[in-house]
């Protein structure tokens, strides 16, 4: 059997810590010391409980992420595709953790941006939505709008924050109800982002502002 690392060790001694106790640990000292390893080593990868906390929910996106991505169909997939394959699978990843994510995740704000525990996560999910807003709008999947365009990815930030507030409070069968969630939510934010409606109202608007001159001449 393989020896496991020292932050593997930290991370599954932390989860076992929080889940039994419902709190942190008391210090870095009296939790090292339990696992008779030095107080040094923790901070030889985190520079705190928050950090590691951080990190736990760094490892279970980065690892979905990585299994998402290398799926031989998905780089053939659109950019809803992407984003509805990647919701799917982290909510699935999220299942054999969800003792310690509902923990983690209760004491949150309301206001996404301050959830700190998903700060390294956003850095890896915003890159994500990069790539895939760039693809969308290279298609014409996503509608070009100026300085709208660079909000995408905040808009689908609120969304990946509110599918998981709505998972860890989730309580149908086989968490059926987060599935519509997803559904409804992705769907509904790339139909805005798309082109709607609205963008032919603009267009229109624009097209009568340079051509209004035909339309008074037809008038007289």
């Amino acid at each position: 059997m393989e020896k496991k690392t020292s932050e593997e060790r930290i991370r599954e001694a932390y989860i076992d810590h929080v889940l039994t106790h419902n709190q942190k640990p008391v210090s870095v000292y009296a939790f090292m010391k339990k696992l008779r390893l030095s107080e040094s080593v923790f901070y030889r990868h985190y520079p705190s409980f928050e950090a590691l906390e951080a990190g736990i929910w760094d490892e279970i996106f980065g690892s979905t992420l990585a299994a998402v991505t290398a799926s031989p169909e998905f780089a053939s997939f659109s950019a809803r595709d992407k984003t509805l394959t990647l919701f799917y699978s982290f909510t699935e990843a999220m299942k054999p953790n969800r003792s310690f994510i509902r923990y983690s995740f209760k004491d949150s704000p309301r206001f996404p941006g301050e959830v700190r525990v998903l700060r390294k996560v956003r850095e890896s999910f915003r890159l994500f939505c990069e790539n895939v807003i760039g693809q969308g709008l290279e298609s014409g999947e996503l509608s070009k709008r100026k300085y709208l365009d660079q909000r995408y990815k905040d808009a689908l930030w609120l969304q990946f924050i509110f599918i998981i507030r709505f998972w860890v409070n989730d309580t149908s069968p086989e968490f059926e109800k987060t599935d519509e969630a997803i559904e409804k939510g992705v769907q509904l934010t790339f139909d805005l982002m798309g082109h709607s409606p609205l963008d032919n109202l603009v267009e229109y608007g624009k097209f009568l502002f340079r051509n209004a001159k035909f339309a008074y001449e037809g008038a007289k």
